[in-house]
Formats: structure tokens, C-alpha cells, sequence
């Protein structure tokens, strides 16, 4: 069986912890802050096996040497970023497979927040940890890719099975949720996710993991190909309504 356990760490990041049950094994979805991932898996009687990073910014593999030098874990991170993330023993990329006890997770390239951005997969638990690439109602700003990347990054997450449950790293629902009803304001869907996350927050209760059908029918950033985000915000394919969105969100 497979637990995950989410804490909040620095300023908005989550934290994650895999584990499973029949292994004992236990992996650290990056490692934004090494001292709250040992406290928390010391918590649970928990031995941090492996990490797994999904890109090289900081605030994601920056906690690497000091977890592995306290626990001999494996780190495995994206090969596209390996050049930026410290104390790597396994690279790998889209279509690779890597695993927990007899639990196996497909990864997924999803580069365009960095050119190397991965996403790990695990079908059978119907989770994906997906870094900065994607958020609940947004996603991740397009600091390294371009436009085309990131748009077939986002449709590779969109056709995961509908019911996958979303692990993204940062609690900035609330703010991709007003952006997203200025996107596409007569969506009614939206509407009714958008006060459902604010009546969420107003009690301090999280926001992800975000079920993917959900995102499907309400992100605005993965329904860049329908025709009524084309008519508001213009290109001639996907890719061009994609870069418009993307480029109003920076600035709003």
C-alpha cells in the first residue's frame, strides 16, 4: 500500500513523503527544505530511501546533499537539469520508469517551467507529483521552454486517466483561481471550484492534491485548444492561445 504524506514547508511549498507499507521504503518528492523532510519522516518512524526530483530550482532539489548525507538515500532527478542538481546517483527522462517496493511510476517529460521538467506517474495509485509544471486552476511560468513545449508537456498531463490526483508543489490556488475566472469567465464549473477553494482557504485547509478532471474542465491553461478560450484571448493554433495566456498571467 501506498501513503503520502503532505506538509507545508517554507513559504507555500509542500512537502511530500512516499511511502510504502510492504517495503518500508520511503521517497522524498524533492527536497525544498532537509530539515522538515527529516523531521517528518522521523515523525513516522519512516526511513528516507530515495528522492526524487522533478527539477533543479532550489526550492525543489535544494535540500539533496543534506538528506543523502544523513540517510545514504539514492537521488534520481531529470537528466535535462542534472547539471544543476547536486548529489545525482540515477538520471532519467520521459518514458523511463522507476519504482517503490513493487510500485512502479512512469515519468513524464513535462519540460517548459525548465527545459528538464519531469513528472513521476504511479498508475496504480492514480497520483502524479508534478512540481512546477502544473497547479490547481494554473501552471508553472515558462521560465526556460517555449511555448510549444510547455503546451504538449501540459497535454501529456491532461491525458492521464481523469480521476489521477494532481501532487502539485505550491499552495497559489487562490490567486491562479482569479486569473482563471478573468480567463474564462463564463464557465460555470470554474465558478463553482473557484468559491469552493476560497471557502477552503478562508479555513486553512489545502487546495492539492487537484483531481484532474476538474482541472481539465475548469485550468485555463489546459483548455488553450477550446474555441471559446481562442475567441477571447486569439492565436491561430493552441500553441499561440497557450503563449497568450501564459504572458497574461506573468503581468496579472
Amino acid at each position: 500500500m501506498i501513503e503520502v504524506h503532505q506538509f507545508p514547508c517554507l513559504s507555500d511549498n509542500y512537502g511530500y513523503l512516499l511511502h510504502d507499507t510492504d517495503s518500508n521504503e520511503t521517497v522524498c518528492i524533492d527536497t525544498p527544505d532537509a530539515e522538515a523532510y527529516m523531521h517528518e519522516a522521523a515523525a513516522r518512524g519512516w526511513q528516507i530511501t530515495q528522492i526524487w526530483n522533478t527539477h533543479w530550482h532550489p526550492d525543489h532539489a535544494g535540500g539533496n546533499e543534506a538528506i543523502k548525507a544523513a540517510t545514504g538515500c539514492k537521488v534520481i532527478a531529470p537528466v535535462g537539469d542534472a547539471e544543476k542538481i547536486a548529489a545525482i546517483d540515477e538520471t532519467v527522462e520521459g518514458g523511463n520508469v522507476v519504482g517503490i517496493g513493487d510500485n512502479e511510476a512512469y515519468v513524464i517529460d513535462v519540460g517548459g517551467h525548465t527545459h528538464g521538467h519531469i513528472a513521476y506517474f504511479l498508475p496504480d495509485a492514480g497520483i502524479a507529483f508534478v512540481g512546477d509544471s502544473i497547479f490547481a486552476l494554473g501552471c508553472g511560468r515558462m521560465i526556460e521552454g517555449n511555448p510549444e513545449q510547455f503546451w504538449e508537456s501540459l497535454k501529456r498531463i491532461r491525458e492521464l486517466p481523469d480521476e489521477t490526483l494532481l501532487y502539485c508543489a505550491h499552495e497559489y490556488t487562490e490567486a491562479n483561481a482569479r486569473f482563471a475566472l478573468h480567463a474564462d469567465p463564463e464557465n460555470a464549473a470554474l465558478q463553482d471550484y473557484a468559491q469552493e477553494i476560497a471557502e477552503r482557504r478562508s479555513r486553512g485547509i489545502p487546495t492539492v492534491p487537484a483531481r484532474l478532471s476538474r482541472e481539465n474542465a475548469t485550468n485555463p491553461f489546459l483548455r488553450a485548444d477550446k474555441p471559446e478560450m481562442r475567441a477571447r484571448w486569439g492565436g491561430s493554433d493552441a500553441v499561440e492561445t497557450f503563449a497568450a495566456l501564459r504572458i497574461a498571467k506573468d503581468s496579472f
